[in-house]
């Protein structure tokens, strides 16, 4: 149980700095901050699933693999959500 609390952890951690770095558009923070923490963890699971290590304890490699899985997922969010329009959208005029 300690390596799903891992991945959990690393990838709400991951996604939360990102938020903080990344203009969001005044999105939700708690959005990206869940969607990195279910990332960490399907990452951490399919690296358990293909390596056949068991989730049990630390391990370190697990959690790059968690966290490789949160970034991919918070960029494919980000770029997926920049292409749909805010609630303000800006009029451009001539002068």
């Amino acid at each position: 149980m300690l390596g799903i609390f891992g991945w959990l952890v690393c990838g709400a951690l991951i996604s939360f700095i990102a938020s903080k770095v990344i203009n969001t558009h005044d999105d939700d923070p708690r959005i990206s901050i869940l969607l990195g923490a279910g990332s960490g963890v399907v990452g951490g699971g399919l690296f358990g699933l293909f390596s056949g290590s068991p989730v049990s304890g630390f391990n370190i490699w697990s959690l790059v693999c968690a966290a490789i899985a949160c970034v991919l997922a918070l960029v494919i969010w980000y770029v997926a959500r920049a292409r749909i329009p805010h609630k303000s959208p800006t009029v451009r005029r001539s002068y």
